[in-house]
């Protein structure tokens, strides 16, 4: 065991949340050092984290591309473009994919490097008395001590009873990335972001895909107006959404999955060529916390922290999907830098009522706030107003007008409270909304600002004036 080393800052975990709080610190003038376990195929660090390595970006790329296809197969006709007999290459579609992936975990190393950030590749625990212990790859086994730590190991995939992940028929997210041709029928468990993506990824390729959700109502985590859009919408694609459907157990035979299902009218067998188990995630903590460390967790695995991150522990700091709170790269990385400024002797604070959501399905959806439900549900006083995209003449223009723009506000104050986009581009028009909510805005401020014409920003322009029942473009 080498001599021990002592920073000021240690950061257990490469993700979003861990990489961005160790430059930041480091950017502070504090002596930093990160720790990440993740590597390539070559053995060669990759930080990054879940999201950079098998989730959000890769998953990205692989929608991105599957779109770009699909449009072209099924909406360029329309335009004029005449294609036939397209194909896609799969294959080069992953390569693709995993040179996205490569290029930017390279860029975080660099980023560390460039901010002279200490970087150990292996796996690091807490001990008590802020000591870290971190297992090289190398096989080397050091001990660091820290004036501060902060916690960002992120989370790991729920796997359930009776469904053995084998990453090959059965799979998580991370192997239903890695499919080397459209499997012919697919399975999902889990009619959530990551089902709904990487289930619209392999329809788009020829997949007949079908989806068992355990809960008897769809995207219960958005306003129920979008989620009833998006429903028609997926239902458009051939996506094949069974709710109130649970999986009681997969078995691999010969080469195929046969799954026993229960739509609570009995059960039934199906036989797929592939798995997919997409029923969420929880926080990486096992193996992170020694027993003396005084870090405490809740029942759900999760490390118990105030609304400043703070641990029971001075000194000690937990951020992201280790925490309470919505599980998302960006959440992370702010939690990350307000962690990093107080530590330092600034201000840092996160609101998590302003955090934006967006599914990068087709179309996208988006939201940030209260849903119409929740503030039901907490007898709060609202108006709201929406718009549809194709009353926009930029959605018809291009030829992509699916979805709407539903603004809600406080009855009294006409705060904004909440705005829920599926359409086009929703996860870049939600960002405006994000702002004007972090500034208290009202839906008479967001009505006010003028909107460039023709843009799909307008149909949010509209929503906000029809809250006032003042819309110019549709019947009030």
């Amino acid at each position: 065991m080498s001599e021990q080393q002592q920073f000021d800052v240690i950061v257990i975990g490469g993700g979003p949340g861990g990489y961005v709080a160790a430059i930041r610190a480091a950017q502070l003038g504090l002596n930093t050092l990160c720790i990440d376990d993740r590597q390539n195929a070559d053995g060669k660090p990759a930080p990054g984290g879940t999201c950079l390595n098998v989730g959000c970006i890769p998953s990205k790329a692989l929608l991105d591309s599957t779109k770009h296809f699909h449009h072209l197969q099924h909406q360029y006709k329309a335009h004029g473009i005449q294609a036939d007999n397209v194909s896609l290459d799969v294959p080069t579609m992953v390569q693709r994919k995993d040179k996205v992936v490569k290029q930017l975990t390279g860029g975080v190393t660099q980023l560390l490097k460039a901010n002279k950030v200490t970087f150990a590749h292996g796996r690091g625990k807490l001990l008590k008395d802020r000591q870290v212990e971190v297992s090289l790859h190398s096989g080397e086994t050091v001990i660091y001590s820290g004036t501060n730590i902060i916690l960002a190991a992120g989370s790991v995939p729920v796997h359930i009873p009776n469904v053995p992940v084998d990453n090959e028929y059965i799979v998580d997210n991370e192997g239903a990335l890695c499919f080397q041709s459209a499997p012919g029928k697919l399975g999902v468990i889990g009619a959530g972001v990551i089902g709904l993506e990487l289930g619209s990824v392999w329809k788009r390729l020829g997949a007949e895909v079908v989806l068992f959700e355990a809960m008897d109502s769809f995207l219960a985590a958005c306003d129920v107006d979008i989620s009833k859009v998006a429903a028609r919408e997926f239902k458009k694609q051939g996506l094949d959404i069974r709710l109130n459907t649970k999986v009681k157990q997969a078995q691999v035979v010969d080469g195929q999955v046969n799954v026993t299902i229960d739509n609570g009218s009995g059960e039934e067998q199906l036989v797929l060529d592939r798995l997919l188990v997409a029923v969420g995630r929880r926080a990486a903590s096992a193996s992170l916390l020694a027993d003396d460390c005084g870090v405490q967790l809740d029942e759900r695995g999760r490390v118990v922290a105030d609304e400043h991150c703070r641990t029971g522990v001075d000194g000690v700091w937990a951020i992201g999907d280790l925490i309470r709170g919505p599980m998302l790269a960006h959440k992370a990385s702010e939690e990350g830098i307000a962690v990093a400024e107080v530590i330092a002797g600034q201000a840092g604070h996160i609101n998590l009522d302003t955090i934006p959501w967006v599914i990068y399905t087709d179309p996208e959806i988006a939201w940030v706030g209260k849903t119409e439900q929740q503030l039901k549900a907490e007898g709060i006083e609202f108006r709201s107003g929406n718009f549809p995209f194709a009353a926009t003449g930029r959605g018809l223009a291009m030829g992509d007008a699916a979805g709407s723009v539903k603004v809600l506000a406080d009855a009294d104050t006409d705060e904004i409270l909440g705005v829920h986009i599926i359409g086009a581009n929703a996860s870049e028009l939600i960002a405006e909304c994000v702002v004007a909510m972090e500034f208290a805005a009202s839906a008479e401020d967001l009505a006010r600002i003028v909107h460039a014409h023709p843009t799909l920003s307008e149909a949010v322009h509209e929503a906000a004036l029809h809250v006032d029942k003042r819309a110019i473009h549709r019947a009030n």
